[in-house]
């Protein structure tokens, strides 16, 4: 998985589709796999921080030092939660939903690499124990 989102943050790194600035850390390798949880987690609608940690494996305190800094890059924005006014949504900005797609489309030419690599019969196979093992859709990212 170190290698496979190794490979996700470079093609971000190198993508035309990623906003500029965020391409360029990515470049500088100040992007990292932990920031691919907030990516990889947060729902367009947005999310609340205990909900977005929790998907990711994380504790609270964690992610809300991963937010921090994603919304200084202002990829996320914190708003008010419409339905409890103690807590907090956190949302993409449209900076950040470019960010989004241009993941997506390095997700899906890192998992193709590795389909041509191994071959579809072992992606499948793996595709299937990542799947039973993280309770997910066998999704490689």
């Amino acid at each position: 998985m170190r290698r496979f989102d190794a490979r996700v943050l470079q093609l971000m790194a190198r993508s035309a589709e990623a906003p500029l600035a965020l391409s360029n850390l990515a470049a500088r390798e100040q992007v990292g796999a932990a920031h691919v949880h907030i990516t990889r987690h947060l729902s367009p609608a947005g999310d609340r921080l205990t909900q977005l940690a929790e998907r990711a494996g994380m504790t609270k305190q964690s992610m809300a030092a991963l937010v921090d800094q994603c919304e200084a890059w202002g990829i996320v924005v914190r708003e008010p939660d419409p339905h409890d006014a103690r807590a907090r949504i956190v949302r993409y900005t449209p900076l950040g939903l470019s960010w989004r797609e241009a993941f997506r489309q390095a997700v899906a030419q890192a998992e193709a690499e590795f389909r041509a690599e191994v071959g579809e019969e072992v992606a499948a196979v793996i595709g299937l124990g990542l799947e039973a093992y993280a309770g997910g859709d066998g999704a490689l990212a």
